[in-house]
């Protein structure tokens, strides 16, 4: 079976997570994960979530801690999944170039969500993540 290294953000903004929803066409389409891709060969996860949010979402971010390390096997894939807490850095609101859309998930309600299934079992860990990323954008107070 071939195996990929997935990369994915958690990011946060007034306590609501950043969450994508895959393009119809794409295998596990229409299903709702944390932004990301798959990291190219020679490539290390964090620059590879760098580009990737930057390909997907035309914004850039600082990347944090690992908070959360999976495989997972669907029956074309296994993946191998890291999820990294990060900041919106930089000029540019997030916006689905390579994604079909985004939502802001208020605190809570992740598991309302169609998540594809290598995303689900780690749900509640992210609900119980701080959001604290050193360095990169802060949001505005009132905003």
């Amino acid at each position: 079976m071939r195996r990929v290294r997935v990369v994915a953000a958690v990011i946060r903004r007034r306590g609501a997570t950043l969450v994508t929803r895959r393009l119809d066409g794409a295998a596990r389409g229409g299903k709702w994960e944390f932004p990301g891709g798959k990291v190219e060969p020679g490539e290390a996860e964090r620059e590879a979530l760098r580009r990737e949010i930057r390909e997907e979402l035309g914004c850039g971010i600082t990347v944090g801690p690992l908070l959360a390390r999976r495989a997972h096997a669907y029956p074309d894939v296994e993946v191998e999944l890291a999820l990294y807490g990060c900041r919106l850095e930089g000029p540019g609101e997030p916006r689905p170039l390579g994604a079909a859309a985004l939502a802001w998930a208020e605190p809570g309600t992740l598991s309302a969500y169609d998540f594809c299934e290598a995303d689900r079992p780690v749900l509640d860990q992210v609900e119980g993540w701080s959001g604290e990323v050193e360095g990169g954008r802060r949001e505005p107070e009132g905003e």
